[in-house]
Protein backbone atom coordinates (compact mmCIF):
# COMPACT_ATOMS: atom_id res chain seq x y z
CA UNK A 1 0.00 0.00 0.00
CA UNK A 2 2.96 2.34 0.53
CA UNK A 3 3.81 2.14 -3.18
CA UNK A 4 0.17 2.80 -4.10
CA UNK A 5 0.16 5.85 -1.84
CA UNK A 6 3.34 7.27 -3.34
CA UNK A 7 2.01 6.83 -6.90
CA UNK A 8 -1.16 8.71 -5.96
CA UNK A 9 0.86 11.45 -4.27
CA UNK A 10 2.51 12.02 -7.63
CA UNK A 11 -0.65 11.74 -9.76
CA UNK A 12 -3.15 13.60 -7.55
CA UNK A 13 -1.60 17.10 -7.84
CA UNK A 14 -1.37 16.74 -11.62
CA UNK A 15 -5.03 15.74 -11.97
CA UNK A 16 -6.16 18.44 -9.53
CA UNK A 17 -4.19 21.10 -11.39
CA UNK A 18 -5.73 20.08 -14.72
CA UNK A 19 -9.23 20.06 -13.21
CA UNK A 20 -8.78 23.57 -11.83
CA UNK A 21 -7.31 24.84 -15.11
CA UNK A 22 -10.35 23.49 -16.98
CA UNK A 23 -12.69 25.19 -14.50
CA UNK A 24 -10.86 28.49 -14.90
CA UNK A 25 -11.00 28.14 -18.69
CA UNK A 26 -14.77 27.53 -18.57
CA UNK A 27 -15.47 30.44 -16.25
CA UNK A 28 -13.15 33.16 -17.48
CA UNK A 29 -12.61 32.39 -21.17
CA UNK A 30 -15.71 30.45 -22.23
CA UNK A 31 -17.95 32.44 -19.84
CA UNK A 32 -19.86 29.26 -19.04
CA UNK A 33 -21.88 28.65 -15.93
CA UNK A 34 -20.05 25.98 -13.96
CA UNK A 35 -21.23 24.10 -10.90
CA UNK A 36 -18.38 23.96 -8.37
CA UNK A 37 -20.34 21.71 -6.01
CA UNK A 38 -20.46 19.01 -8.66
CA UNK A 39 -16.67 19.27 -8.89
CA UNK A 40 -16.32 18.97 -5.11
CA UNK A 41 -18.64 15.96 -5.16
CA UNK A 42 -16.41 14.31 -7.75
CA UNK A 43 -13.26 15.09 -5.77
CA UNK A 44 -14.72 13.70 -2.54
CA UNK A 45 -15.76 10.60 -4.48
CA UNK A 46 -12.14 10.16 -5.55
CA UNK A 47 -10.97 10.56 -1.96
CA UNK A 48 -13.35 7.90 -0.67
CA UNK A 49 -12.20 5.53 -3.43
CA UNK A 50 -8.54 6.18 -2.63
CA UNK A 51 -9.13 5.67 1.10
CA UNK A 52 -11.02 2.43 0.50
CA UNK A 53 -8.23 1.11 -1.72
CA UNK A 54 -5.53 2.06 0.79
CA UNK A 55 -7.43 0.17 3.46
CA UNK A 56 -7.78 -2.85 1.15
CA UNK A 57 -11.56 -3.00 1.51
CA UNK A 58 -12.35 -5.25 -1.44
CA UNK A 59 -12.76 -8.90 -2.19
CA UNK A 60 -11.11 -10.52 -5.18
CA UNK A 61 -12.52 -13.89 -6.20
CA UNK A 62 -9.04 -15.11 -7.15
CA UNK A 63 -5.79 -13.18 -7.15
CA UNK A 64 -3.99 -13.03 -10.47
CA UNK A 65 -0.75 -14.00 -8.77
CA UNK A 66 -2.34 -17.20 -7.38
CA UNK A 67 -3.71 -18.15 -10.80
CA UNK A 68 -0.41 -17.50 -12.53
CA UNK A 69 1.48 -19.60 -9.99
CA UNK A 70 -0.90 -22.59 -10.11
CA UNK A 71 -2.32 -22.87 -13.62
CA UNK A 72 0.33 -21.38 -15.95
CA UNK A 73 1.08 -23.74 -18.83
CA UNK A 74 4.21 -21.81 -19.74
CA UNK A 75 6.00 -18.62 -18.72
CA UNK A 76 6.39 -15.66 -21.03
CA UNK A 77 9.43 -13.47 -20.53
CA UNK A 78 8.61 -9.89 -19.52
CA UNK A 79 9.84 -7.87 -22.52
CA UNK A 80 8.56 -4.62 -24.01
CA UNK A 81 6.39 -6.70 -26.35
CA UNK A 82 4.87 -8.47 -23.33
CA UNK A 83 3.91 -5.14 -21.77
CA UNK A 84 2.42 -3.94 -25.07
CA UNK A 85 0.36 -7.10 -25.57
CA UNK A 86 -0.74 -7.02 -21.93
CA UNK A 87 -1.93 -3.45 -22.43
CA UNK A 88 -4.12 -4.48 -25.37
CA UNK A 89 -5.43 -7.61 -23.62
CA UNK A 90 -6.28 -5.62 -20.49
CA UNK A 91 -8.16 -3.10 -22.57
CA UNK A 92 -10.13 -5.90 -24.23
CA UNK A 93 -11.07 -7.39 -20.85
CA UNK A 94 -12.02 -3.98 -19.47
CA UNK A 95 -14.36 -3.47 -22.41
CA UNK A 96 -16.33 -6.58 -21.41
CA UNK A 97 -16.28 -5.75 -17.70
CA UNK A 98 -17.55 -2.28 -18.56
CA UNK A 99 -20.26 -3.75 -20.76
CA UNK A 100 -21.41 -6.09 -17.97
CA UNK A 101 -21.59 -3.13 -15.58
CA UNK A 102 -23.90 -1.31 -17.98
CA UNK A 103 -26.30 -4.14 -18.74
CA UNK A 104 -26.70 -5.90 -15.38
CA UNK A 105 -28.73 -4.54 -12.46
CA UNK A 106 -26.29 -5.75 -9.79
CA UNK A 107 -23.03 -4.69 -11.42
CA UNK A 108 -24.48 -1.32 -12.45
CA UNK A 109 -24.30 -0.30 -8.79
CA UNK A 110 -20.49 -0.34 -8.90
CA UNK A 111 -20.42 1.90 -11.98
CA UNK A 112 -23.36 4.23 -11.43
CA UNK A 113 -21.18 6.58 -9.37
CA UNK A 114 -19.03 7.44 -12.37
CA UNK A 115 -22.12 8.34 -14.42
CA UNK A 116 -23.97 10.19 -11.64
CA UNK A 117 -22.57 13.63 -12.48
CA UNK A 118 -24.86 15.84 -14.54
CA UNK A 119 -21.78 17.60 -15.87
CA UNK A 120 -19.01 16.26 -18.10
CA UNK A 121 -15.54 17.46 -17.24
CA UNK A 122 -12.16 16.27 -16.00
CA UNK A 123 -13.47 16.11 -12.43
CA UNK A 124 -15.99 13.54 -13.62
CA UNK A 125 -13.06 11.25 -14.48
CA UNK A 126 -12.09 10.88 -10.81
CA UNK A 127 -15.66 10.20 -9.67
CA UNK A 128 -15.03 6.55 -8.82
CA UNK A 129 -16.91 3.97 -6.71
CA UNK A 130 -16.32 2.46 -3.29
CA UNK A 131 -19.13 -0.05 -3.74
CA UNK A 132 -17.23 -2.41 -6.07
CA UNK A 133 -16.36 -4.86 -3.30
CA UNK A 134 -16.49 -7.96 -5.49
CA UNK A 135 -14.00 -7.76 -8.35
CA UNK A 136 -14.39 -9.99 -11.41
CA UNK A 137 -11.41 -8.49 -13.21
CA UNK A 138 -9.11 -11.44 -12.43
CA UNK A 139 -11.45 -13.94 -14.09
CA UNK A 140 -11.01 -12.09 -17.38
CA UNK A 141 -7.26 -12.46 -17.03
CA UNK A 142 -7.41 -16.28 -17.14
CA UNK A 143 -5.77 -16.49 -20.62
CA UNK A 144 -2.85 -14.34 -19.42
CA UNK A 145 -2.46 -16.55 -16.35
CA UNK A 146 -2.42 -19.69 -18.51
CA UNK A 147 0.36 -18.15 -20.61
CA UNK A 148 2.32 -17.28 -17.47
CA UNK A 149 2.40 -13.52 -17.90
CA UNK A 150 4.20 -12.07 -14.88
CA UNK A 151 2.01 -10.47 -12.18
CA UNK A 152 4.45 -7.54 -12.27
CA UNK A 153 3.44 -6.87 -15.88
CA UNK A 154 -0.25 -6.79 -14.94
CA UNK A 155 0.40 -4.66 -11.85
CA UNK A 156 2.37 -2.17 -13.95
CA UNK A 157 0.05 -1.91 -16.93
CA UNK A 158 -3.25 -1.70 -14.99
CA UNK A 159 -2.69 1.71 -13.32
CA UNK A 160 -1.20 3.13 -16.51
CA UNK A 161 -4.36 2.21 -18.38
CA UNK A 162 -6.54 3.63 -15.60
CA UNK A 163 -4.74 6.99 -15.55
CA UNK A 164 -4.79 7.14 -19.36
CA UNK A 165 -8.59 7.47 -19.23
CA UNK A 166 -8.49 10.84 -17.47
CA UNK A 167 -7.86 13.21 -20.37
CA UNK A 168 -10.88 12.46 -22.53
CA UNK A 169 -13.46 13.53 -19.92
CA UNK A 170 -13.90 17.00 -21.39
CA UNK A 171 -16.27 19.01 -23.58
CA UNK A 172 -13.51 21.26 -24.86
CA UNK A 173 -11.73 18.99 -27.34
CA UNK A 174 -13.53 18.38 -30.63
CA UNK A 175 -12.92 15.70 -33.26
CA UNK A 176 -9.34 14.45 -33.48
CA UNK A 177 -9.02 13.29 -37.08
CA UNK A 178 -7.72 9.79 -37.75
CA UNK A 179 -7.41 9.11 -33.98
CA UNK A 180 -11.21 8.88 -33.89
CA UNK A 181 -10.88 5.53 -35.68
CA UNK A 182 -8.38 4.05 -33.21
CA UNK A 183 -8.58 5.57 -29.73
CA UNK A 184 -11.35 6.60 -27.37
CA UNK A 185 -11.56 10.38 -27.76
CA UNK A 186 -13.50 13.08 -25.90
CA UNK A 187 -16.15 12.96 -28.63
CA UNK A 188 -16.61 9.21 -28.15
CA UNK A 189 -16.76 9.51 -24.39
CA UNK A 190 -19.24 12.37 -24.43
CA UNK A 191 -21.57 9.91 -26.15
CA UNK A 192 -20.86 7.32 -23.46
CA UNK A 193 -21.75 9.66 -20.58
CA UNK A 194 -24.91 10.98 -22.23
CA UNK A 195 -28.36 9.70 -21.29
CA UNK A 196 -29.96 10.51 -24.64
CA UNK A 197 -31.77 7.46 -25.97
CA UNK A 198 -29.53 7.46 -29.05
CA UNK A 199 -26.40 7.29 -26.87
CA UNK A 200 -27.30 4.96 -23.98
CA UNK A 201 -24.79 2.14 -23.35
CA UNK A 202 -22.61 3.09 -26.31
CA UNK A 203 -18.82 3.52 -26.66
CA UNK A 204 -17.83 1.21 -23.80
CA UNK A 205 -14.17 0.97 -24.78
CA UNK A 206 -11.60 2.53 -22.49
CA UNK A 207 -8.50 3.03 -24.65
CA UNK A 208 -9.09 1.49 -28.10
CA UNK A 209 -12.45 2.34 -29.67
CA UNK A 210 -12.08 -0.63 -32.03
CA UNK A 211 -13.78 -2.95 -29.51
CA UNK A 212 -17.05 -1.02 -29.82
CA UNK A 213 -16.82 -1.12 -33.59
CA UNK A 214 -16.16 -4.86 -33.55
CA UNK A 215 -18.96 -5.75 -31.11
CA UNK A 216 -21.71 -3.38 -32.20
CA UNK A 217 -21.72 -0.80 -29.41
CA UNK A 218 -20.20 2.14 -31.28
CA UNK A 219 -22.07 5.40 -31.74
CA UNK A 220 -20.62 8.53 -33.30
CA UNK A 221 -21.41 11.87 -31.70
CA UNK A 222 -24.16 13.40 -33.82
CA UNK A 223 -24.38 17.15 -34.47
CA UNK A 224 -28.18 16.95 -34.24
CA UNK A 225 -28.17 15.16 -30.85
CA UNK A 226 -26.56 17.27 -28.14
CA UNK A 227 -25.35 15.05 -25.28
CA UNK A 228 -27.21 15.45 -22.00
CA UNK A 229 -25.17 14.06 -19.13
CA UNK A 230 -26.19 12.05 -16.09
CA UNK A 231 -28.41 9.06 -15.40
CA UNK A 232 -32.12 8.65 -16.04
CA UNK A 233 -32.76 8.06 -12.32
CA UNK A 234 -31.00 11.13 -10.90
CA UNK A 235 -29.32 10.84 -7.49
CA UNK A 236 -30.22 14.35 -6.27
CA UNK A 237 -27.34 14.50 -3.81
CA UNK A 238 -23.70 15.60 -3.71
CA UNK A 239 -22.85 12.93 -1.12
CA UNK A 240 -20.62 10.31 -2.83
CA UNK A 241 -21.18 7.74 -0.08
CA UNK A 242 -24.94 7.91 -0.54
CA UNK A 243 -24.56 7.79 -4.33
CA UNK A 244 -22.63 4.52 -3.99
CA UNK A 245 -25.51 2.71 -2.32
CA UNK A 246 -28.79 4.31 -3.48
CA UNK A 247 -29.18 1.86 -6.37
CA UNK A 248 -28.20 -1.12 -4.21
CA UNK A 249 -30.72 -0.09 -1.57
CA UNK A 250 -33.42 0.04 -4.25
CA UNK A 251 -32.52 -3.52 -5.34
CA UNK A 252 -32.73 -4.74 -1.75
CA UNK A 253 -36.09 -3.04 -1.22
CA UNK A 254 -37.49 -4.40 -4.50
CA UNK A 255 -36.35 -7.91 -3.54
CA UNK A 256 -38.12 -7.64 -0.19
CA UNK A 257 -41.31 -6.05 -1.51
CA UNK A 258 -42.11 -8.14 -4.58
CA UNK A 259 -44.56 -11.00 -4.08
CA UNK A 260 -43.12 -13.14 -6.85
CA UNK A 261 -40.26 -15.41 -5.79
CA UNK A 262 -38.83 -15.53 -9.29
CA UNK A 263 -38.74 -11.73 -9.34
CA UNK A 264 -36.67 -11.70 -6.16
CA UNK A 265 -33.94 -13.40 -8.19
CA UNK A 266 -34.53 -11.41 -11.36
CA UNK A 267 -33.99 -8.13 -9.51
CA UNK A 268 -30.28 -8.99 -9.38
CA UNK A 269 -29.81 -10.72 -12.73
CA UNK A 270 -32.00 -8.67 -15.08
CA UNK A 271 -30.93 -5.81 -17.34
CA UNK A 272 -30.15 -2.49 -15.71
CA UNK A 273 -33.23 -0.64 -14.53
CA UNK A 274 -35.55 -3.68 -14.42
CA UNK A 275 -38.01 -3.75 -11.52
CA UNK A 276 -40.78 -6.22 -10.61
CA UNK A 277 -44.11 -5.07 -12.05
CA UNK A 278 -45.94 -5.14 -8.70
CA UNK A 279 -43.28 -3.06 -6.95
CA UNK A 280 -42.85 -0.61 -9.82
CA UNK A 281 -46.59 0.07 -9.66
CA UNK A 282 -46.77 0.41 -5.88
CA UNK A 283 -43.44 2.19 -5.38
CA UNK A 284 -42.60 4.17 -8.52
CA UNK A 285 -39.17 5.77 -8.85
CA UNK A 286 -38.68 9.07 -10.65
CA UNK A 287 -37.12 8.68 -14.07
CA UNK A 288 -36.18 11.37 -16.57
CA UNK A 289 -38.41 10.87 -19.59
CA UNK A 290 -37.43 13.96 -21.57
CA UNK A 291 -33.69 14.55 -21.24
CA UNK A 292 -34.00 18.01 -22.78
CA UNK A 293 -36.51 19.24 -20.20
CA UNK A 294 -35.56 18.38 -16.64
CA UNK A 295 -34.02 20.32 -13.78
CA UNK A 296 -30.46 19.51 -12.86
CA UNK A 297 -29.72 19.11 -9.18
CA UNK A 298 -28.71 22.61 -8.10
CA UNK A 299 -29.67 24.56 -5.00
CA UNK A 300 -28.80 28.24 -4.67
CA UNK A 301 -25.33 28.83 -3.24
CA UNK A 302 -23.55 32.15 -2.56
CA UNK A 303 -19.92 32.92 -3.21
CA UNK A 304 -19.30 32.90 0.55
CA UNK A 305 -20.70 29.39 0.78
CA UNK A 306 -18.67 28.21 -2.23
CA UNK A 307 -15.51 29.67 -0.71
CA UNK A 308 -16.19 27.85 2.56
CA UNK A 309 -16.67 24.55 0.74
CA UNK A 310 -13.39 24.98 -1.15
CA UNK A 311 -11.60 25.77 2.11
CA UNK A 312 -12.93 22.52 3.59
CA UNK A 313 -12.00 20.67 0.40
CA UNK A 314 -8.42 21.93 0.67
CA UNK A 315 -8.19 20.73 4.27
CA UNK A 316 -9.62 17.34 3.28
CA UNK A 317 -7.04 17.01 0.51
CA UNK A 318 -4.28 17.85 3.01
CA UNK A 319 -5.48 15.16 5.42
CA UNK A 320 -5.66 12.65 2.55
CA UNK A 321 -2.18 13.54 1.27
CA UNK A 322 -0.71 13.04 4.74
CA UNK A 323 -2.35 9.62 4.96
CA UNK A 324 -0.94 8.56 1.59
CA UNK A 325 2.53 9.85 2.42
CA UNK A 326 2.71 8.11 5.81
CA UNK A 327 0.57 5.01 5.37
CA UNK A 328 3.50 2.75 6.26
CA UNK A 329 4.30 4.66 9.45
CA UNK A 330 0.63 4.89 10.43
CA UNK A 331 0.39 1.10 10.13
CA UNK A 332 -2.29 -1.36 11.18
CA UNK A 333 -4.82 -0.88 12.79
CA UNK A 334 -4.36 2.92 13.01
CA UNK A 335 -4.84 3.18 9.23
CA UNK A 336 -8.48 2.13 9.69
CA UNK A 337 -8.91 4.83 12.34
CA UNK A 338 -7.55 7.37 9.88
CA UNK A 339 -9.74 6.05 7.07
CA UNK A 340 -12.80 6.34 9.30
CA UNK A 341 -12.02 10.00 9.90
CA UNK A 342 -11.77 10.66 6.15
CA UNK A 343 -15.19 9.08 5.57
CA UNK A 344 -16.78 11.10 8.39
CA UNK A 345 -15.21 14.28 6.97
CA UNK A 346 -16.61 13.54 3.48
CA UNK A 347 -20.07 12.79 4.86
CA UNK A 348 -20.12 15.98 6.94
CA UNK A 349 -18.98 18.16 4.05
CA UNK A 350 -21.31 16.79 1.38
CA UNK A 351 -24.31 16.52 3.70
CA UNK A 352 -23.84 20.23 4.38
CA UNK A 353 -23.64 20.88 0.63
CA UNK A 354 -27.00 19.10 0.29
CA UNK A 355 -28.48 21.33 3.03
CA UNK A 356 -29.48 18.28 5.04
CA UNK A 357 -30.18 18.97 8.71
CA UNK A 358 -28.15 15.88 9.65
CA UNK A 359 -24.98 17.75 8.65
CA UNK A 360 -24.62 18.97 12.25
CA UNK A 361 -24.42 15.41 13.55
CA UNK A 362 -21.63 14.56 11.13
CA UNK A 363 -19.78 17.84 11.68
CA UNK A 364 -19.90 17.33 15.45
CA UNK A 365 -18.78 13.74 14.96
CA UNK A 366 -15.83 14.94 12.85
CA UNK A 367 -14.73 17.31 15.61
CA UNK A 368 -15.17 14.66 18.32
CA UNK A 369 -13.32 12.09 16.18
CA UNK A 370 -10.37 14.46 15.72
CA UNK A 371 -10.22 15.37 19.40
CA UNK A 372 -10.31 11.72 20.45
CA UNK A 373 -7.44 10.89 18.07
CA UNK A 374 -5.35 13.76 19.43
CA UNK A 375 -6.13 12.84 23.02
CA UNK A 376 -5.58 9.10 22.61
CA UNK A 377 -2.51 9.15 20.34
CA UNK A 378 -0.90 12.36 21.60
CA UNK A 379 -0.65 13.84 18.12
CA UNK A 380 -2.13 13.36 14.65
CA UNK A 381 -0.74 9.98 13.59
CA UNK A 382 2.89 10.98 14.11
CA UNK A 383 2.55 14.54 12.83
CA UNK A 384 4.05 15.98 16.01
CA UNK A 385 2.60 17.62 19.14
CA UNK A 386 3.53 21.11 17.92
CA UNK A 387 0.64 21.00 15.46
CA UNK A 388 -2.00 19.81 17.95
CA UNK A 389 -3.11 23.37 18.72
CA UNK A 390 -3.57 24.21 15.05
CA UNK A 391 -5.59 21.05 14.47
CA UNK A 392 -7.83 21.76 17.46
CA UNK A 393 -8.30 25.32 16.19
CA UNK A 394 -9.35 23.96 12.78
CA UNK A 395 -11.92 21.60 14.31
CA UNK A 396 -13.44 24.48 16.32
CA UNK A 397 -13.47 26.84 13.31
CA UNK A 398 -15.01 24.11 11.13
CA UNK A 399 -17.87 23.47 13.55
CA UNK A 400 -18.55 27.11 14.44
CA UNK A 401 -18.22 28.34 10.85
CA UNK A 402 -20.58 25.68 9.57
CA UNK A 403 -23.13 26.49 12.28
CA UNK A 404 -22.99 30.19 11.46
CA UNK A 405 -23.61 29.54 7.77
CA UNK A 406 -26.42 27.12 8.55
CA UNK A 407 -28.39 29.93 10.17
CA UNK A 408 -29.54 30.80 6.68
CA UNK A 409 -31.09 27.41 5.94
CA UNK A 410 -34.57 28.07 4.61
CA UNK A 411 -37.25 25.47 3.96
CA UNK A 412 -39.14 25.73 0.70
CA UNK A 413 -41.81 23.65 -0.94
CA UNK A 414 -39.15 22.12 -3.17
CA UNK A 415 -36.97 21.21 -0.22
CA UNK A 416 -34.26 22.95 1.76
CA UNK A 417 -32.10 25.60 0.21
CA UNK A 418 -29.13 27.46 1.62
CA UNK A 419 -29.05 31.18 0.94
CA UNK A 420 -26.36 33.49 2.31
Amino acid sequence: MEKYGKVLLFVMPIFLFMILVEKAYEKFLKKESVNPLDTVSSLTSAITMITKNVLGLSFTVLSYQWMEEHIALTHIQATWATYLIAFVVLDFSHYWIHRIEHVNNFFWNSHIVHHSSEEFDLACAVRQPISSFVKIFTLFMLPAALLGVSPLVIATVTPIQFFAQFWYHTRHINRMGFLEHILVTPSHHRVHHAMNEEYLDKNLSQIFIVWDKLFGTFQEERPDVVPVYGITRPMRTWNPIKINFIHMWLLIQDTWRTNQWVDKWKVWTSPTGWRPADVALAKPVFKVEDVYHFDKYSLHRSNVFIGWIWFQMAVLLAFTAYMLAHIGAIGFPSMFLYGGFIFVFVFALTDFMDANRSYIVWEAMKMAYGCVVLGYMGDWFGMGEDLNGWLLLYFVISLVGTLLMARSFQSTEAGQQLVI
